[in-house]
């Protein structure tokens, strides 16, 4: 028998109770259908929670997809052990495309067009850039919907239309290694040696908001970072604190840094 409020109290303090909660629900309608139950798309936070709530469960299995191989945004879905298909995890594949001579469109520019249609987050998974324009992964059910709505990005036209799963391309990870020494694994401290900039600057965008610590808002310039932690600073790609290699003579963190490009 799982715990419902046992569990929920547990992500309470990460302010993760919501999700949690819906999770647990989708988790436990796949028990009781005996077949299986898929989420929205989550950034890999959120997957953390759902493979802690179907731990939870002697019955549920997990699995994931999120239109390619090394797709961040997945879809989970929760399988009881009495299914014996294979989960349909209703995703489909759009190119966007326009005018790049005359128009730059960034992630944020596609990312608030989507929203700006009144859709939620969670029915679009990743967004990866290639010579035509761009690629989204989304929920198969709104493709009508953003075919007939999606005309414009910022200032551009554009153009969207549906391709096969089997063509959409995998991102490219550039990974820059930084080696540098901080005068503690203070998240302002790391962030400046990350993203190059000083350490005033980085703690007013913590203070603004624009800051994340492992997909989740950055509490403030003083949060301790450790080694695995993921930084994401808006429009600025994220920064892994990838190894603590020791304290210098001058009593400094030496670390390395992966900046993903």
């Amino acid at each position: 028998m799982v715990d419902r409020e046992k569990i929920l109290r547990y992500f309470k303090a990460s302010g993760d109770e919501e999700l949690a909660g819906k999770l647990l629900d989708l988790a436990e309608s796949a028990r009781k259908s005996r077949r299986y139950k898929v989420s929205g798309f989550m950034d890999p936070h959120g997957y953390n929670v759902a493979e802690i709530v179907v731990a939870n469960f002697s019955q549920v299995t997990m699995k994931s997809f999120g239109g390619f191989q090394n797709a961040e945004r997945m879809r989970v879905a929760f399988i009881c052990d009495d299914f014996y298909g294979e989960p349909d995890f209703a995703i489909a594949a759009l190119q966007v495309s326009w005018d790049k001579r005359y128009y730059d469109v960034g992630h944020r520019d596609v990312l608030g067009a989507f929203m700006g249609m009144g859709c939620t987050r969670d029915i679009l998974g990743d967004i990866v850039f290639n010579d035509d324009g761009a690629q989204m992964v989304v929920d198969k059910a709104m493709v009508p919907f953003i075919l007939s709505n999606l005309t414009k990005i910022g200032a551009a036209t554009v153009e969207v239309r549906e391709i096969p799963l089997t063509d959409l391309k995998e991102k490219e990870q550039r990974v820059k290694i930084i080696s540098a020494t901080v005068s503690a694994l203070r998240l302002d401290a790391v962030g400046a040696a990350g993203y190059g900039v000083s350490r005033s600057r980085m703690a007013e965008e913590i203070k603004g908001q624009n800051v994340r610590v492992n997909w989740q808002d950055a509490k403030n310039p003083s949060q301790t970072v450790k080694e695995g932690d993921v930084i994401s600073f808006r429009s600025r790609g994220r920064v892994e604190l990838s190894e603590v290699r020791g304290t210098t003579k001058k009593g400094r963190m030496a670390i390395t840094l992966k900046r993903y490009i």
